[in-house]
């Protein structure tokens, strides 16, 4: 009689299931795409406030770098592939240095978050001749104030953001957010919050008479305005109809009307920069030290405001005779 089977036993040989056996397929390393470490990091400095046109750059020029050169994942960018991109780019040296310098800041990014092993990219640059550039003199903002109808509203806002910021260095994005609360009229001072400030730091800045009673006139204008229109906010630039001046870093009113008077009248430093510029040159040339300048423009570290005041060797020279 034949032995009856255990239903618990098992009969097909499964020895070979769990052996392990050479693999002719390499396994896929685990790959982070461009596009999702570029939302990663926009999403970062979001969080950390950085200014929505630094966010747009990053953008914009880390796509370029991946449809130009064709790649997908963080593992395919190499310092052969961004000297290729380079090298595509039928543009001024400045350009590509402006264009490498956010690709850079990227990977950066993406080093920190420990998605790449090495800094590869820290030896790669493009060599830019630089030239000095000018600030705007006290000539040319007094001619363009004598020039300016102060009767008519828009000029007189222009007339105040542009000596506004000559005499005080302020941004054109801070002179966008600056409200009357951040006027002290009887102490004559900008109190600059860090909600406004680039570098989110307080500043208190002086302002002169003049300023004093432009700033006050317009004020006053501006509350007429907003009545007349039913707007309410606090601005102290605003449009004629009583709205903001800027709804985009690209588009500004007041940076537009001071392009065209600057065309104009014939006034080649008539531009924020070169406003702010005029400020900083003013105060080295008054005796201010390079750090009292530096705190003034809201610089984060000297190198910056040394780089920003830009001497020609003439004028260091000259400078240099003086200590001899």
């Amino acid at each position: 009689m034949s032995k009856k089977k255990n239903v618990l036993t098992i009969t097909e040989d499964l020895s070979d299931l769990f052996i392990e056996r050479p693999s002719h397929r390499k396994p896929e390393p685990n790959r982070l795409t461009i596009e999702k470490a570029l939302t990663t990091i926009t999403r970062q400095m979001e969080i950390s406030g950085n200014r929505p046109r630094t966010i747009s750059d990053y953008s914009v020029y880390v796509h370029h770098f991946t449809e130009t050169m064709g790649v997908t994942y963080l593992n395919e960018i190499t310092a052969d592939a961004i000297y290729e991109w380079l090298a595509a780019m039928d543009v001024s040296n400045q350009t590509k240095l402006t264009r490498l310098k956010c690709l850079k800041a990227f990977l950066s990014r993406c080093f920190s978050n420990g998605w790449i092993d090495t800094q590869f990219w820290k030896p790669i640059t493009i060599r830019v001749d630089s030239n000095v550039k000018e600030g705007a003199t006290e000539r040319e903002i007094r001619t363009l104030l004598s020039l300016l109808d102060l009767g008519d509203f828009v000029q007189l806002r222009d007339a105040t953001a542009a000596l506004l910021m000559f005499k005080t260095g302020i941004r054109i994005n801070t002179i966008v957010h600056l409200e009357n609360r951040h006027i002290d009229f009887n102490e004559k001072l900008l109190r600059l919050d860090g909600a406004i400030m680039k570098n989110h730091d307080q500043l208190l800045l002086p302002f002169d008479d003049t300023l004093h009673r432009l700033i006050r006139v317009l004020v006053r204008q501006n509350d007429a305005i907003r009545q007349e229109y039913g707007v309410v906010n606090n601005y102290v630039f605003i449009t004629k109809q009583g709205g903001v001046i800027s709804n985009s870093p690209t588009h500004n009113n007041i940076q537009k009307r001071l392009n065209k008077y600057s065309k104009e009248f014939g006034l080649r430093n008539i531009n924020p920069h070169a406003l702010r510029r005029g400020f900083a040159k003013s105060l080295l040339n008054k005796g201010a030290n390079i750090a009292e300048i530096s705190k003034a423009l809201g610089h984060s570290n000297l190198a910056v405001t040394t780089q920003y005041l830009h001497l020609d060797k003439e004028e260091v020279a000259e400078n240099l005779r003086k200590y001899l």
